[in-house]
């Protein structure tokens, strides 16, 4: 029979096997991130499906009117150039020279008009002094008057025609202008010259109908820049051009450009194991922005559709499937919660109901063993 002393000392060794035996054998508390339940700002907005491209406002390929051979080369790569500035110049001697020669011909003419309306002014004079004559005193006859009438009518109908000769060599002029006009490429606006693709020397022509080929002169104007980008189908309807958006670019991790919706394009492009998506253009409006960029450049873009300054908010990373989030009570135990979302973002979203100003949401919601009825700790 075992004594009272003994019997308690017994009991006592075992309530301390059971306490060691809890304690080993108690789960972890995982270390989860917390964020607190406050108001803040909330936007709800829409974003591109697949990365978008900045793009020049003004883009144009350049090349002569007419083929020939690369005479002059007036600007070289990245040059900024002047409107109708000259860029290049095809071999044109002989259309300069008809130039020269129509311009020769019209000082020729003009020097024979001058001589024909000279000469038939004064046989005008004649003609009239003989008809004076004729009635004073008879001394002219009637055939000399006529005939004096006649010849001046005659000059003055040639020194019409010499005129009109000018007029004739004049059209001849602009033609043969407009034909050395066909040999230069010059700058329909301000820009930056993006590209050349033309050798002196070399012999370009303009691309035939159908079949493009490289351009002589690629221009950009970099003063103005956009950014397009697609846009799936189902949020397209929601945006509206003039909307404020934000341009992320890969190139300028920390940049975060301003611009509005400048187009959105009027139809849905279907392309082979892509989603349906409509393009839309953001426009970039700040000139600090314009100054940095390049056209060419991948680019994000994010119109905002509504906002609020002071909404109750969490962070749309801690938002699981059907709208709930696992909570840190007051025992440390991680607990499901559904609420009501209502503006929301990549980055928050806001609370309508269902969540508290305060309340412990778990940001780590995929880090292993977090999951409801797991005891956690704030991560520090």
């Amino acid at each position: 029979m075992i004594s009272g002393k003994r019997f308690w000392l017994l009991l006592f060794t075992a309530l301390l096997i059971l306490l060691a035996y809890a304690f080993w054998h108690k789960p972890k508390a995982v270390a989860v991130k917390i964020y607190r339940v406050a108001p803040g700002e909330v936007k709800e907005t829409v974003a591109n499906t697949r990365v978008g491209t900045v793009k020049a406002c003004r883009r144009t390929y350049l090349a002569p009117a007419t083929g020939g051979q690369v005479a002059k080369l007036h600007v070289r790569e990245g040059d900024k150039v002047k409107p109708n500035q000259l860029l290049l110049e095809v071999w044109n001697q002989d259309l300069k020279a008809q130039v020269d020669l129509q311009q020769a011909q019209i000082k020729s003419a003009r020097a024979n008009a001058n001589q024909a309306c000279v000469l038939a002014a004064g046989a005008k004079r004649e003609a009239v002094r003989l008809a004076k004559l004729q009635k004073i005193n008879q001394l002219v006859s009637e055939e000399q008057v006529d005939q004096a009438v006649t010849d001046a009518d005659a000059k003055r109908a040639f020194c019409h025609a010499s005129n009109i000769e000018i007029e004739v060599g004049q059209a001849k002029l602009k033609m043969a202008e407009a034909a050395v006009e066909r040999t230069l490429v010059t700058a329909p606006f301000a820009g930056v010259v993006a590209e050349i693709n033309a050798e002196l020397g070399e012999f370009v022509t303009p691309s035939p109908p159908g079949i493009p080929t490289l351009p002589p002169i690629d221009l950009l104007d970099i003063s103005c820049l956009y950014v397009s980008a697609p846009i799936d189908e189902v949020d397209a309807p929601k945006l509206k051009t003039g909307m404020q958006a934000f341009v992320s670019l890969d190139a300028f991790a920390e940049k975060r450009c301003s611009g509005t919706v400048s187009r959105i394009a009027p139809y849905v492009l279907e392309k082979e194991k892509q989603a349906r998506t409509v393009e839309v253009e953001v426009k970039l409006t700040d000139p600090e922005d314009l100054a940095a960029l390049l056209p060419g450049y991948s680019a994000d873009i994010e119109v905002l559709l509504a906002k609020k300054d002071n909404a109750l908010r969490i962070p749309t990373e801690a938002v699981l499937e059907n709208n709930r989030v696992l909570l840190l009570d007051a025992d440390g135990l991680l607990v499901e919660r559904s609420f009501q979302p209502g503006l929301a973002n990549w980055s928050f979203t806001e609370v309508l109901s269902g969540l508290q100003k305060g309340d412990k949401v778990v940001l780590s919601v995929g880090r292993e063993g977090v999951a409801a009825g797991v005891h956690a700790v704030e991560e520090r």
